[in-house]
């Protein structure tokens, strides 16, 4: 499976939605960061990728600093906004690349979900610098899971019959595949050392609707012309009536932990 960067910027376009329906973070998901990297209270942390601010409000409201660097203006937008109750957070519009480096600045970097789009060769040797010399770099992402259930099986019919070609969300990435991908970035940067791995499992109920606003901030979507995107949602909605108007979405929380060698 490679990553398609190109396609990084495409939730800048639905960043109202992302903010509203993309599921939020486990509460142990952060306890265990917070308990592995051991930041003192009110120290600093560096978030790339932030987003609306999704994984930034729930640092935020443990009393840290924090620095959100953000590519889309809209979503850099939402997160000045779902931050106003935290003085202590800034978040600049700007890609990780283009970042002035603050070497040294940071007790911890993190990134939810995002950390994927930039070149392994930049993203690591650069949060690397960016950390003191007892800093931890912790990465997380959210996995949707597609059991093998009679409602998810109508679901993959609707991407079969409408759009054979298309690479069906189900086929979406594993925690295996992640896992080897990104321990392998870290022990290829040679600027961390053993990466510590954890998973949390939970699930999700939506309605129709929201479950519709939830796919529609898939960056997969934007291969499909608008018109086969559309019809693709009125069927899934459908489906979805059918089956009481309510789905199950299970998530899997995958989060990677090191500690920096610099």
């Amino acid at each position: 499976m490679t990553i398609d960067r190109t396609r990084r910027t495409t939730f800048n376009d639905v960043a109202d939605l992302y903010d509203e329906v993309r599921p939020r973070y486990p509460a142990q998901l952060i306890d265990d960061i917070i308990a592995f990297s051991q930041i003192p209270d009110r120290g600093r942390i560096l978030e790339i990728g932030c987003g609306p601010g999704n994984a930034t409000v729930a640092f935020a409201g443990r009393g840290y600093k924090m620095l959100g660097i953000e590519l889309g203006a809209r979503l850099a937008a939402l997160a000045v906004k779902n931050c106003r109750a935290y003085p202590d957070v800034k978040i600049i519009n700007a890609s990780f690349e283009d970042w002035q480096l603050e070497e040294k600045s940071f007790d911890l970097v993190i990134s939810a979900e995002a950390f994927h789009w930039i070149p392994p060769e930049i993203a690591y040797p650069k949060a690397a610098h960016a950390l003191n010399d007892s800093g931890t770099a912790a990465l997380f992402w959210i996995i949707y899971q597609y059991p093998e259930t009679e409602i998810y099986k109508a679901l993959n019919d609707v991407y079969r019959r409408i759009a054979p070609a298309f690479d069906n969300p189900s086929k979406s990435i594993t925690p295996e595949w992640l896992t080897t991908q990104i321990t392998g970035n870290f022990a290829e940067s040679k600027y961390f050392g053993v990466v510590d791995v954890k998973q949390y499992s939970w699930s999700v109920t939506y309605t129709a609707e929201h479950y519709i606003k939830l796919i529609s901030t898939f960056s997969v979507h934007d291969q499909l012309e608008a018109e086969t995107r559309k019809t693709i949602f009125e069927n899934i909605r459908a489906v979805i009536e059918n089956f009481g108007g309510q789905i199950a979405q299970p998530y899997l929380a995958v989060l990677f932990q090191a500690k920096s060698k610099c």
